[in-house]
């Protein structure tokens, strides 16, 4: 039997998309909550992630040590992930033990959000915000998107700042819960070897108290402008720096050029910025990566190196960033998608790679496109579609930063 999709909505909103695949060994399945920190206000800056970590804590009907248990005792591989844009809970298990899985997932999205409970993950949130500020290119990172996106909910902090957690209520969390955790703001994913109807009669039996919100996302209109900033610590002894640029968005077609470009520009081995940078240790890392988001996109640039070659390794950078379009040629376009196409292939072959990816289209498009037409998409991109998309968004203007035990280059 083929690969089949299928998709049931709920009447009260929630949706259910599933991939079954006959000859698949395990099933995957996942809740998307169509929440994260661009979805806050900045009195209650990473609640979304606050609450991950909530939905472990118990429900009316399990402790915190039953969800735990109860996991390992189906031999599950689970977890669950805050971005800006989604929350992500998922378990990937044998068939067997499916039903055990989403009886346990749709319980653990109703949690409890007892008070005690608060509390005690508030101070496990600092101690997680403390761990992040002392690694770097996570603070840069953190405030890169901050000055890129100008203070709006883009740019806040997936986990909060000490005084927003620190501020924070159960009264407020709840509310936020109450809102985005709303059934006609989830998307249920599987894939694997599923008997779709009986499969969506139990989720429907096991959500028919949820209800929907009309939770909607705001979009605030994004105008980055050029800024060159830089953030000095004596602690540190490497120099550390961030270019921001705009990019095309996660609904723009040209989304699969932009993933060929950064790929070429500055894919972790053999691409142009390794071959200028790392390869002949002049940086110890050196990447450019895309980052499409909900209505907005962007293209992110990093290195980092030794302070005494910082003036070198930032022009090497920009001369490389700067030349990319000019000495494009077909080989490396082909050599990129090639490459993707083996990476997203690999994935796909897992119930859980496909549900993710299920997950994320859905989220995102509100369609479905199955792996073959997914690197049908990617294999037409073309030399000439990248240079398009050059023009259209070109590397120039960047939003820069930098952190560094010394004082900036050329200071």
């Amino acid at each position: 039997m083929p690969v089949e999709f299928h998709h049931r909505q709920f009447d009260n909103g929630l949706t259910l998309i599933a991939e079954t695949n006959p000859d698949a060994h395990t099933c995957a399945v996942g809740f998307f909550v169509s929440t994260g920190a661009r979805d806050e206000t900045a009195d209650v800056m990473g609640v979304s992630h606050f609450l991950e970590h909530m939905m472990f804590k118990g429900t009316d009907r399990r402790t915190a040590d039953d969800v735990n248990r109860e996991f390992d005792e189906i031999g599950a591989n689970y977890n669950a992930f805050t971005s800006h844009e989604e929350t992500v809970y998922y378990a990937h298990v044998l068939p067997e033990f499916l039903p055990r899985a989403v009886d346990l997932l749709t319980d653990m999205l109703r949690p409890a959000l007892r008070e005690d409970d608060f509390t005690m993950e508030k101070n496990v949130i600092l101690e997680e915000i403390g761990m992040y500020d002392d690694r770097p290119n996570w603070r840069l990172n953190d405030a890169l998107m901050e000055k890129y996106f100008r203070g709006g909910s883009l740019g806040f902090r997936v986990l909060g700042t000490n005084d927003s957690i620190k501020a924070l209520t159960a009264a407020q969390m709840r509310r936020y819960f109450e809102q985005r955790y709303a059934s006609d703001n989830i998307i249920i994913a599987a894939s694997g070897p599923i008997d779709f109807e009986p499969f969506a009669d139990e989720i429907a039996r096991l959500t028919s108290h949820w209800q929907p919100s009309g939770a909607v996302r705001a979009y605030a209109p994004q105008t980055p402008v050029t800024q060159d900033l830089t953030l000095r610590d004596p602690k540190l002894s490497r120099h550390y720096v961030s270019m921001m640029w705009p990019g095309p968005s996660a609904q723009d077609e040209r989304r699969y050029a932009a993933k060929v470009l950064v790929d070429v520009l500055g894919d972790s081995s053999g691409s142009r910025l390794y071959w200028a940078l790392v390869d002949p240790g002049v940086a110890e890392e050196a990447d450019a990566s895309f980052m499409p988001m909900d209505q907005a996109g962007a293209y992110h640039g990093f290195a980092c190196c030794d302070p005494a070659r910082a003036e070198e390794v930032e022009a090497t950078l920009a001369k490389v960033i700067a030349g990319f379009g000019g000495e494009l040629d077909d080989a490396e376009i082909e050599r990129a998608r090639n490459k993707i196409a083996t990476a997203a292939t690999l994935s796909g072959e897992r119930p859980l790679g496909r549900m993710m990816a299920l997950g994320g289209q859905w989220l995102y498009l509100g369609e479905y496109r199955s792996l073959e037409e997914e690197l049908q998409h990617l294999m037409r991109v073309t030399r000439q579609d990248v240079l398009d998309l050059l023009d259209a968004y070109p590397f120039e203007n960047a939003t820069t930063m930098r952190l560094t035990p010394a004082p900036a280059p050329g200071s």
